[in-house]
């Protein structure tokens, strides 16, 4: 594994474009605090650079929540969003750090939905994101890089990608929502029963 000071970049970091794209973001981007020493820990565990957007994330915000929160990108953790980057994917995707993973969990949404970044183990569009959708239980190509994914989630209508699963009052619901919760539906959405949301039952529970 290499070393903390070899995973921080001086000379070109990422931030300084991760920071623009935010500024000139259409959606609404909140930039979680960042604790040094979890940022650290953080960084060192997921063995990216600072030079690249997601090493940049990790190292210098604790996540960004999209949309009021509807996706949380993960980051190195902070009050609003305990996950880190590494720890989440610890045991699901990941058996050790610095060792090779068949894809990465690098976001979520607030209906259990999933944004998973290629190592191979989702076929052959490797360094691509793919969504685990909750309506179908199924892999949804993105064919965007991790950069392009942090522009669909800046500048993408989520209105029409997340179409018919945002109640009239959304927004409100999911401010209420912790960024380390998840709303589960009864019935489940990937039913036919479960495609109408004015007919489903609504409960907050931990994000898994």
């Amino acid at each position: 594994m290499r070393s903390l000071q070899e995973l921080i970049d001086k000379n070109e970091p990422g931030w300084t474009f991760v920071k623009e794209w935010i500024d000139s973001a259409n959606n609404k981007v909140e930039i979680l605090p960042v604790d040094n020493a979890k940022a650290e820990e953080s960084l060192f565990k997921i063995q990216v650079t600072t030079r690249s957007p997601m090493g940049a994330i990790v190292y210098m915000t604790g996540g960004l929540l999209i949309d009021n929160g509807w996706i949380r990108i993960l980051g190195s953790g902070s009050n609003k969003m305990k996950r880190t980057l590494p720890d989440w994917n610890k045991g699901k995707t990941l058996e050790e750090f610095g060792l090779p993973t068949p894809f990465l969990l690098i976001a979520d949404d607030a209906i259990g939905g999933f944004y998973l970044l290629n190592g191979g183990g989702l076929g052959d569009d490797i360094e691509k994101v793919s969504y685990f959708s909750p309506d179908s239980l199924d892999y949804e190509p993105l064919d965007v890089t991790y950069t392009e994914f942090l522009d669909f989630c800046f500048n993408n209508n989520l209105d029409e990608f997340y179409q018919g699963y945002r109640r009239t009052n959304w927004k409100d619901k999911v401010s209420e929502l912790s960024a380390d919760k998840v709303f589960n539906f009864y019935p489940p959405l990937w039913t036919e029963e479960g495609k109408d949301l004015t007919k489903s039952l609504r409960k907050a529970v931990i994000a898994d």
